[in-house]
């Protein structure tokens, strides 16, 4: 039976060509970066080249692009680096229940280091409104903290509008969890007035273990991780070189054919949607077909009240589908899902979500083998419904 992975916001396959450039890297260039040694030199102009190539795609400056192990630690960075930075008096964030848990636990983190926290509601769609930013703004408030694309449900953030919005604000620094975004979204970041976004590279199927924060010039963290002077002082380590370069090429393969991998995966994205529409015991969870611009093309998520997320993904696993429930980082987790919950959906249909996300490799023949087998699912599992009832 062929095996049809379905979960590339956990992580996408590494691009054929990544795999390679790093395999190069790793035999070619095994030198310390901050060696001062001819090798070390090669070495770190590999890192420049890379960061330089990030800047560009975001139209960035190559000092503005901080190199990091991942998503995570880009958060945690730009939260904990703005908001425990030595001699801050202003102490309040504004964020959403609908954060990756890398934003949602750090901002608890931080409620207990004395920084006030608002949270922002969000629609049933997990939209946050701009006039509850607007609202929650107080003197005090040091930053804000948005998510671009959800990473459940796939729903895109009013982030131009909020960063509009807080450009009467610069006290304020407004932070943007891209993860899920980039090569699926546009994104301007200087237009829309991003002070900190954060990017990981297995997202985009580049090589785990790497990421990057971008940095507004002029904006001073308090560093995570002490060490070395790497990074511009803001990130001590050893720099991965070989994932670096392979984050920098899978950026640009990501990011050059964005559009046309937006117009397919929505093409990929209506398919599923109609099918899941002929099974009613599915319930989709965020947007529809009829508004493409507020989600991402690649995400779809979708409940089965009553029924434990577990049972159905290891029973999608048996026909040979690979999918998830809630996040990566969140699936092991008993409880409803928080996006959900925050939603306004209820603990019924936040215990029974999935999440299928798809990626490059997929094609119309995969949606209509992912629907058969949703299909069989169901009707493996009716009789258990109804006996509950």
């Amino acid at each position: 039976m062929e095996t049809l992975y379905f979960d590339h916001c956990a992580s996408a396959p590494m691009h054929g060509k990544v795999i390679q450039t790093v395999s190069e890297v790793m035999k070619l260039h095994f030198a310390n970066a901050a060696a001062l040694h001819q090798a070390g030199a090669e070495a770190m102009k590999l890192v420049d080249r890379a960061r330089a190539g990030i800047a560009a795609g975001f139209g960035a400056k190559p000092e503005e692009v901080v190199l990091t192990s991942g998503g995570t630690e880009s958060n945690n960075l730009a939260l904990k680096g703005w908001l425990l930075r030595p001699g801050r008096t202003r102490k309040h964030l504004i964020t959403t229940p609908v954060e990756h848990a890398s934003v949602y636990r750090t901002a608890e983190q931080l409620e207990e280091a004395g920084v006030e926290v608002t949270w922002l509601p969000v629609d049933e769609y997990g939209r946050v409104r701009v006039e509850d930013v607007a609202a929650a703004i107080r003197p005090e408030t040091a930053m804000v903290s948005v998510m671009h694309v959800n990473n459940e449900i796939g729903t895109v953030q009013p982030i131009r509008e909020i960063g509009q919005l807080l450009r009467d604000y610069p006290q304020i620094r407004f932070h943007v969890d891209g993860v899920q975004a980039i090569g699926k979204v546009p994104l301007l970041w200087n237009e829309w007035g991003i002070d900190l976004y954060s990017g990981s590279a297995h997202k985009f199927q580049g090589p785990k273990g790497t990421g990057f924060l971008l940095v507004k010039e002029g904006l001073a963290l308090a560093p995570l991780l002490t060490g070395g002077s790497q990074e511009f002082g803001i990130r001590g380590g050893t720099h991965n070189v070989p994932g670096i370069v392979g984050m920098a090429q899978a950026f640009r393969l990501a990011t050059e054919g964005m559009q046309e991998r937006r117009e397919r995966m929505f093409r990929l994205r209506r398919r599923l949607l109609a099918i899941i529409s002929d099974i009613p015991e599915l319930k989709l969870n965020g947007y529809g077909a009829e508004e493409e611009e507020r989600t991402a093309p690649h995400v779809v998520n979708v409940s089965y009240p009553g029924m434990r997320p577990e049972v159905l993904v290891h029973m999608l696993e048996q026909e040979g589908i690979l999918i998830s429930t809630q996040s990566a980082c969140s699936s092991k987790s008993l409880k409803p899902s928080r996006v959900l919950l925050a939603m306004g959906l209820g603990e019924e249909r936040g215990s029974g979500s999935i999440r299928i996300s798809f990626g490059d490799e997929h094609t119309e023949r995969d949606i209509d083998a992912l629907g058969e087998r949703l299909r069989l699912m169901v009707e493996k599992l009716k009789p258990l419904e109804r006996s509950r009832g």
